[in-house]
């Protein structure tokens, strides 16, 4: 159960990414607002996640979906230029995240 919360964190950390580009330096409600939801759920999850897994693990995988989340998001919604390197790149770290996961223990 634990893991579930840190993929959920980290899929809502996407959403505080992708909503920080659109609020344009806060200057934009709707996006400001659903950053700071998305924010607190993820950062909540991620501590409650905390009470049962080791910290550098969860954080790894945390970030890692995030980042990744993030990329191909960018990528498929926000025109981010798409190559071969950056679609490479994800993958890497799809795979590490899945890595870290296998290895996290649980108290």
């Amino acid at each position: 159960m634990a893991w579930l919360l840190v993929v959920v964190a980290g899929l809502l950390e996407t959403g505080f990414a992708v909503c920080l580009k659109l609020s344009h330096g806060f200057t934009r409600l709707w996006p400001t607002v659903a950053f700071c939801v998305f924010a607190l759920g993820s950062f909540g999850l991620l501590t409650m996640s905390l009470k049962k897994l080791d910290v550098g693990p969860a954080y790894a995988v945390w970030t890692g979906i995030g980042a990744a989340g993030t990329a191909i998001y960018g990528m498929v919604f926000l025109d981010d230029v798409v190559s071969t390197l950056k679609l490479i790149s994800i993958s890497l770290v799809i795979v590490g995240v899945i890595g870290l996961q296998l290895s996290g223990s649980s108290h």
